[in-house]
């Protein structure tokens, strides 16, 4: 039994060394494929605000990302199947992808921040101002 079972994981681990899934003849390169995944995480995130929003300005999500990335769903698919194959490769791709999503975010918390920082200073401008007034 003990044999049986070192033969079994000498097998798996020249498995896992192996290419599983061969690359597609029109694969996705690794930094397109991240910045289609970033979009549609962006995408994403815009529907769980307001889930109509897409379809109200009359944009196929989908489509947009095949638009703007000139490929098409099975092209998407196929380079998707591949990298998964790879998991390392894979969540390499995800860990900038959410890098990215970070970064944006902090983008967006630091223009959140000063804008705050304005509406407090100009209402502390005008509290000022006011006391002068009554003054």
């Amino acid at each position: 039994m003990k044999s049986v079972c070192k033969v079994l994981l000498v097998l798996l681990l020249f498995a896992c060394g192996e290419k599983v899934v061969e690359p597609p003849e029109n694969l996705i390169p690794k930094e397109k494929m991240i910045a289609i995944i970033y979009d549609l995480a962006i995408i994403n995130a815009g529907k769980s605000i307001d889930v109509n929003i897409l379809d109200k300005n009359g944009v196929d999500p989908m489509q947009y990302v095949y638009d703007k990335y000139e490929i098409d769903s099975l092209q998407l698919a196929e380079s998707n199947v591949y990298y998964i194959s790879l998991p390392q490769e894979y969540e390499s791709i995800y860990l900038d992808v959410e890098a990215r999503l970070e970064k944006e975010r902090e983008k967006m918390q630091a223009k959140k921040d000063k804008t705050r920082d304005s509406i407090k200073e100009a209402n502390e401008d005008a509290r000022i101002q006011t006391k002068k007034n009554t003054n």
